[in-house]
């Protein structure tokens, strides 16, 4: 019998040795939030990754005063990922009225393509459910981002056509290079309940 070779039409993943822990952030863990989110996203170590916006936006992606807010907000937590005590993903779910909303999602570039963005998106869902009841997590991404919205589709989010306009000429969210930026809303409806 020969044995063919199989087509591989993703990266192959990444093994992770150790055991992912999850927590909440604090005060103390901002300076490696905001490193971990402008690594992911900007800059050359953003482009190690698949997550870069680097080819859509120059500047920052957060700062060391965005991240505090969200972390004091009430109905507000940002989740942090961390194996061996070092901090490898992070994200920001809250509250809102029914829904969860997630965003903020940063997974460093060398950690990517592990399964680990999976693990936290879940415990994200999870945390939505259990702390709020919600029923539904929504988010926005740049819907430039196809591959990123194709992969949230794969998770259970759909599209729901409902698009935001891009915060044009507030540096916070960074600097566009191009004119026509705009996120679109996806949606995942729970299932389950959490009682």
């Amino acid at each position: 019998m020969v044995e063919r070779p199989v087509a591989h039409y993703h990266a192959p993943m990444i093994e992770s040795p150790a055991i992912v822990s999850f927590r909440t952030a604090g005060a103390e863990d901002v300076p490696a939030i905001v490193a971990l989110v402008e690594s992911a996203y900007r800059g050359e170590s953003g482009l190690r990754g698949w997550t870069t916006e680097s080819h859509l936006l120059d500047g920052q992606r957060t700062d060391a005063a965005d991240v505090p807010a969200l972390i004091a907000r009430p109905d507000s937590r940002v989740l942090l990922a961390t194996r061996d005590g070092v901090l490898v993903a992070s994200c920001h779910i809250e509250r809102r009225h029914a829904d969860g909303y997630f965003g903020m999602f940063a997974v460093d570039p060398a950690e990517q393509r592990s399964g680990l963005g999976k693990q936290v998106l879940a415990r994200a869902e999870q945390l939505a459910r259990e702390l709020w009841q919600c029923r539904a997590m929504r988010m926005t991404v740049i819907e430039q981002r196809e591959e990123l919205i194709a992969w949230y589709v794969r998770r259970g989010y759909r599209r729901t056509g409902e698009h935001q306009p891009f915060p044009y000429g507030d540096e916070r969210f960074g600097i566009p290079r191009r004119a026509d930026l705009r996120f679109e809303v996806l949606v995942k409806e729970f299932t389950e309940t959490v009682a």
